[in-house]
């Protein structure tokens, strides 16, 4: 982005469109990152703009504060949410969350991101009605921002080295926060080690969420509809194609679930009884994988009672408490890794404010 340090900008509307001949996009209009809006997004961030976040070895990129503030600004973020951003490019980066692999899968992974802490009220981060839909600007800018990091400074390029076959909507923007207001769960960034005070981000390398409906009042029923739903077949995680462990007949993975309704609901039941709850019903049998073909074989009357588990530990559940609090009936969501957990795990990282 070399251009960015030189270029002078006419009209609006010349800037955009010069902005496409560059293809610094990703299909949608961006705003000009002349060099006075990234230098606010780097004084307000307080970070040099040499700065390395990370590397990417097998493309011979380094991400810098300043690559990450171009496309920042370009996504419409505010200077505000640079922090943000710049938290999920670190996350993204680790060697844990692999980035090398959902970047380049043809499974055509997103990188989600689930905002947590004080942060989110102080953003107005919507994490409640439409929980992934239009309507809000930090939502759409900051997961738009890490998209376009991707592409523009991670060569994550549509038919280059992003090898997506189908892709999904997320692709574009792709971020969450949970409702820490409504509910008295540990979010998720306390269970994973951050405290209540601290606002944090966890990247997360998935398909597209599943919407998941249930009209009973049993909290079993509503739980036994996720199970179902993050068991489907066709996913990714139900293929034979084991990564590091060749006995599995799957591809053992993370699931991220979004639970929303009144706390009212629940009850007793915290996120730790949900998982353990779920976990054992997570998977399917092998007769249902030999009957799909995923298995090669006949079907033997021992396969209707042997289990494979989709995921490795009740821990690798994620648990968000989001969407609209006070919704009648009960509406959550599935959204399932694209990679099998020793290939990409989520992480998560505290927000520098």
């Amino acid at each position: 982005m070399q251009d960015l340090v030189t270029a002078e900008w006419g009209d609006a509307v010349e800037a955009i469109e010069r902005c496409y001949e560059l293809g610094w996009t990703d299909g949608l209009p961006v705003v000009p990152p002349t060099l006075e809006r990234v230098n606010e997004f780097l004084d307000y961030a307080g970070r040099s703009p040499d700065e390395v976040l990370g590397e990417i070895p097998e493309r011979r990129r380094e991400i810098t504060v300043a690559k990450t503030a171009a496309n920042a600004v370009m996504a419409g973020c505010l200077p505000e949410y640079f922090p943000v951003v710049l938290a999920a490019t670190e996350a993204m980066l680790t060697p844990e969350f692999n980035l090398i692999a959902p970047s380049s899968s043809q499974g055509g992974a997103a990188v989600l991101v689930v905002v947590n802490g004080p942060i989110v009220r102080e953003l107005d981060i919507n994490s409640k009605n439409n929980l992934f839909g239009p309507g809000n600007r930090a939502n759409a800018t900051i997961g738009r921002a890490v998209r376009l990091i991707l592409m523009n400074a991670c060569a994550s390029i549509p038919g280059l080295f992003d090898r997506t076959v189908i892709g999904h909507p997320g692709k574009y923007t792709y971020c969450i926060a949970e409702n820490e207001t409504d509910s008295d769960w540990l979010p998720l960034h306390v269970e994973r080690g951050f405290s209540p005070e601290q606002s944090a981000v966890t990247v997360f390398a998935s398909w597209e969420p599943r919407q998941v409906r249930s009209a009973s009042h049993s909290q079993e029923v509503v739980l036994d509809t996720v199970a179902d739903v993050a068991s489907v077949l066709g996913s990714s995680l139900a293929s034979s194609d084991s990564v590091g462990d060749d006995s599995l007949p799957v591809r053992q993975g993370e699931v991220l679930i979004t639970i929303g309704g009144s706390a009212d609901f629940w009850g007793d039941w915290t996120k730790k009884d949900v998982r353990e709850y779920l976990h054992p019903r997570i998977g399917r049998s092998i007769a249902d994988l030999k009957i799909v073909r995923v298995l090669e074989g006949h079907v033997e009357p021992v396969d209707y009672q042997n289990f494979a588990s989709f995921v490795p530990e009740p821990d690798d559940i994620l648990v968000v408490r989001a969407g609209a609090p006070d919704a009648s009936g009960y509406r959550c969501s599935v959204v399932l890794s694209e990679l099998p957990k020793v290939a990409s795990a989520a992480v998560t990282r505290a927000i520098d404010v």
